[in-house]
């Protein structure tokens, strides 16, 4: 059955990114694999000139701008930003902990699109927050998931009222992730939530606000034993009438039949799921998907949604094309502004303040007595 013969969907699913009218240039600080695999593919496919590249690996730093056809490498902050014209957006993609080093040597009023988490804990996030005001820096950090594609389908689907009202929402991730892949993260205090499920809780944020409390435990994986925790249980408290919550696990190296990666979204008129097929065989990843079902009979079957393009690269067109367009003020607002992204790092910080606290011990319940 095709799509025309079941529920009517709106006639496209694309939803247009803003982007500028003229691209400003951009000077990326940090050449890692983030960079690489995602930046420098996405900005060349939007057509978003990239005039340096800078990494405290010199020799880095040249070997990807030669081989990506950037006119300039450097090996210090300094450099770049005395190479940077004045119109220039940094693109600072580096481990979150050099961030409150390198916000500020850039200039004052400086466009700024940071690689998420930031910071590595709230009070980091809060001295970047100050960076940013006092620079006067109009920056944004780079909550991809919020942009890919398939995520946008949905918002579409949701924006016809094909959901209805939303009043369950779950992230599942079982797959295995080669952690040693990110070299910082071997001595990182925090790991999962920080660096991968922190996507997940952003991208809930932007579907339904923030929580009025989190209950959470994450916790190591005998597989990666030297590492800090890697799998998490989370439940988001959105009031009585809505199950949120998400459930990680990046050891279980099984083979692909039970891996799974994926967004489900049900509400009083339909459901849809996205999977996020980067997360399945990770760097290589797997075409993104997403699927739709109306409500009704148990024998509703699910539409299978055109999608165009995978988060990695086509999302980062959206959060640099996002921030370029508000910078020239041809958009009124910035989703992923620093001020938001305060908010995410707000919800880790609880996250990681409930595992902590652990849950109510057993031993403690007692059955109440009768006067």
């Amino acid at each position: 059955m095709t799509l025309d013969q079941k529920q009517k969907l709106p006639d496209t699913l694309a939803i247009e990114m803003p982007r500028p009218r003229k691209p400003h240039p951009i000077v990326v600080i940090g050449a890692g694999g983030i960079v690489q695999a995602a930046h420098l593919p996405a900005y060349t496919k939007a057509g978003f000139p990239v005039i340096g590249m800078m990494d405290t690996v010199a020799e880095r730093a040249a070997s990807v701008a030669k081989e990506h056809g950037i006119g300039a490498s450097f090996g210090s902050v300094a450099e770049a930003v005395k190479f940077a014209p004045s119109d220039a957006v940094f693109d600072v993609a580096v481990p979150a902990s050099q961030l409150t080093a390198i916000l500020p040597q850039l200039p004052d009023g400086s466009a700024v699109l940071m690689q998420k988490p930031m910071g590595e804990t709230l009070a980091e996030a809060a001295a970047i927050r100050q960076i940013c005001r006092d620079k006067g820096l109009t920056a944004s950090v780079n909550f991809s998931l919020r942009y890919s594609p398939n995520n946008l389908a949905v918002r579409k689907l949701d924006d016809a009222g094909l959901l209805g009202e939303i009043h369950d929402l779950e992230v599942q991730t079982r797959t295995y992730t080669p952690w040693q892949l990110w070299s910082f993260l071997a001595t990182a205090p925090r790991l999962e939530i920080l660096y991968h499920s922190i996507h997940y809780f952003d991208l809930i944020r932007s579907w339904l606000g923030n929580p009025l409390r989190v209950m959470a435990k994450t916790v190591k994986s005998p597989q990666t034993a030297q590492l800090a925790a890697t799998k998490t249980v989370a439940i988001l408290d959105y009031g009585e009438s809505m199950r949120v919550f998400v459930a990680t696990n990046h050891s279980h190296q099984f083979g692909p039949e039970h891996q799974h990666s994926f967004v489900q979204w049900e509400g009083t008129a339909g459901a849809a799921r996205i999977s996020m097929g980067l997360n399945l065989d990770y760097p290589k990843g797997r075409p993104d998907t997403a699927e739709y079902a109306p409500r009704g009979n148990e024998a509703a079957e699910w539409q299978h949604l055109p999608v165009s393009g995978n988060n990695f690269p086509d999302a980062f067109m959206g959060t640099m094309g996002h921030l370029q367009a508000y910078v020239e003020g041809s958009v009124a607002t910035l989703p992923t502004h620093y001020d938001d992204g305060y908010e995410t790092m707000r919800l880790v910080e609880a996250l990681y303040e409930s595992s902590a606290r652990g849950g109510l011990e057993i031993a403690t319940v007692q059955p109440e007595e009768k006067e």
